[in-house]
């Protein structure tokens, strides 16, 4: 094959990639899906892509780096802080559920297929794991009540390194015995890849601690730093290298006075394009007769996973919990496999075909079948069960305010006055302290990154309102999220004035951005109108007291913010809206009537 062939064919594996991903995005549809079917096209239904020969000697390197990489990330989330406040109902469910769940889908595994019991017992790891990019589409779309969806999503979130870690413990520990030193080689591995780790940890939060290194290098630094550990660890004890850069992202992630915001975001990057390069091609090198040899046996598998040993390990987990039948049903159903279990597996077949390990191939199809059976039965099917079992929310109605500056936590304040969800996003430490503290939900961070994508809970919300200090990204915010809640329902603080003096090429366009509000008015002029004592005032019109009645009462001294209608809807007051209500509903204004 000519280099310029080569060429061609990763370009074109990176944009199918891309338009995955943006598919993904479009349609609030789970990536891994789409990567996957769309590699057993390229591969086993038409050959156009052909790893073994594209590669060569080089494919198993690359898979291993990158699932090294993949694993890294996932650590890297894991903060046992975070573990600590997720509550006993999701720490049950990633330790005995896991735990319960593994036991049972080993052992049907081993019965149905005829696996051997290492083997079985190394795929029961696999499909413990879950994972946020396949959770969090899901949850986007189904829409279950605001409890159920925390549960899952931070089951998901702390799942993903838990899950990584223990089944890289189940794979050393089948290395191990197949090579026949047992326990010694199993207790030899298991020791690197700690001492690895928290070495290796201990050395990069001291070198990012001290700042020996420019912020502009630290994320291209941590990246050599995974890889050569991984490498260094593999060479000292084989197999040590993933157990290795686990423990590493763990330990930084649980440092204290090291920042990794910007390492998580560069590395989240890096893993888009790694898992989406990693599964067309791990997905292409699938034989369809691999498919045919599992059988219809394959599908008693997954039907056991979805209806034997999920329920089961919900159920048992969650006795203690204040669950009630209904929510624990619903829990059974909603567990989709993802992309650990996908880049895990096929990285772990290799090495075991390597060695000659019996129905080793088997591992990457039956894993793949679990990740798409559950991903598109569980996408058509969640929603209508949820409504069916009453654990459904309403159409949501919340709203996302982007900024939580004072003006940002008084409007939030005001609108939760109407039994509205509110959820405040904010860069600023400071600000979503002061929020947590006013007792609103709360992200802390870019509501636009990708790691909003992921961990921001937009479940019961339906609208958004940008109220930051910069205009620009008020725009940007808006842009964001039309896709989410439509444009009537996406609102940015923009003045007026700006907005008359830009000529076309400087404005964007009306469909890239939502609705203006505040007439005339920007965020500096509404802070100044706070610090000269302006406070928010909710006043109902009525018949003997209308909205000229109101407009007299409060000339040059009210700045509108919203109505609320006798049906207790809210609408924002947008560019241009003329303040007219009838009598049982509220206008709620900032007001200044000192």
């Amino acid at each position: 094959m000519s280099l310029e062939n080569i060429s061609l064919i990763l370009s074109s594996l990176a944009l199918v990639g891309f338009l995955c991903q943006w598919v993904s995005w479009k349609f609030q549809v789970p990536s891994i899906l789409l990567l996957l079917l769309l590699g057993l096209f390229l591969g086993p239904f038409s050959n156009i892509l052909q790893p073994d020969l594209l590669f060569g000697d080089l494919l198993f390197p690359v898979v291993s780096l990158s699932v090294a990489i993949i694993l890294f990330e996932g650590s890297l989330t894991l903060n046992f802080k975070e573990l600590k406040g997720a509550g006993q109902t999701v720490r049950s469910m990633v330790s005995w559920g896991a735990i319960i769940s593994w036991i049972l889908t080993s052992c049907a595994t081993h019965y149905i297929l005829n696996f051997s019991w290492s083997l079985a017992i190394l795929f029961g790891s696999l499909t413990v794991v879950t994972g946020p990019t396949v959770i969090a589409p899901l949850l986007r779309t189904v829409k279950p009540q605001s409890n159920l969806a925390k549960i899952l999503r931070w089951e998901g979130i702390l799942i993903d390194p838990i899950g990584a870690l223990f089944v890289v413990i189940i794979y050393e520990f089948i290395m191990s015995s197949s090579e026949l030193h047992s326990l010694k080689v199993f207790s030899i591995i298991i020791m690197i890849g700690i001492f690895m780790g928290i070495i290796s940890g201990i050395i990069l939060a001291h070198i990012l601690r001290k700042n020996y290194l420019p912020e502009y290098l630290h994320s291209f630094a941590v990246l050599t730093f995974v890889l050569m550990v991984f490498s260094l660890s593999n060479m000292i004890e084989n197999e040590a290298g993933l157990l290795s850069v686990t423990i590493l992202g763990m330990w930084l992630a649980n440092t204290k006075e090291v920042d990794i915001k910007h390492i998580l975001h560069f590395k989240e990057n890096l893993t888009i394009l790694l898992i989406s390069g990693l599964f067309l091609i791990l997905a292409s090198r699938i034989q369809l007769s691999d498919f045919s040899t599992l059988g219809w046996n394959a599908l008693f598998v997954l039907i056991f996973i979805q209806f034997i040993s999920r329920p089961l390990s919900i159920f048992i987990s969650t006795i203690r919990s204040t669950l009630n039948f209904k929510e624990k049903l619903f829990l059974s159903w909603v567990a989709p496999r993802g992309i650990v279990a996908a880049a895990i597996s096929a990285l772990f077949s290799i090495k075991l075909v390597s060695i000659q390990v019996e129905n080793a191939e088997l591992i990457v199809p039956l894993t793949f079948l679990v990740i798409i059976g559950t991903v598109v039965l569980q996408s058509i099917t969640a929603r209508p069960i949820a409504k069916l079992l009453g654990v459904a929310e309403p159409s949501p109605h919340g709203f996302l305010v982007i900024g939580a500056n004072e003006f940002a936590r008084m409007l939030a304040l005001a609108i939760k006055k109407y039994d509205y969800k509110v959820i405040l996003t904010d860069s600023n430490w400071d600000y979503i302290r002061d929020a947590r503290m006013a007792g609103f939900e709360t992200y802390y961070g870019n509501p636009t990154s990708s790691h909003a994508d992921e961990y921001l809970n937009l479940i019961g919300i339906g609208s958004a309102i940008s109220v930051t200090s910069d205009e620009h990204f008020n725009l940007i915010a808006s842009n964001k999220f039309i896709d989410n809640f439509s444009k009537n329902n996406v609102y940015a603080l923009i003045e007026k004035k700006e907005l008359s003096e830009y000529k076309n090429k400087h404005k964007s366009a009306s469909q890239y951005r939502g609705q203006f509000m505040l007439n005339n008015l920007s965020y500096q002029k509404i802070l100044t109108a706070i610090k000269k004592g302006a406070a928010i005032r909710h006043t109902k019109i009525s018949e003997t007291f209308t909205v000229e009645n109101y407009l007299e009462n409060y000339v040059n001294k009210v700045i509108p913010l919203f109505i609320v209608d006798k049906e207790n809807n809210i609408k924002i007051l947008g560019l241009n809206d003329i303040l007219t209500t009838e009598p049982g509903s509220t206008i709620v204004a900032l007001i200044n009537d000192k």
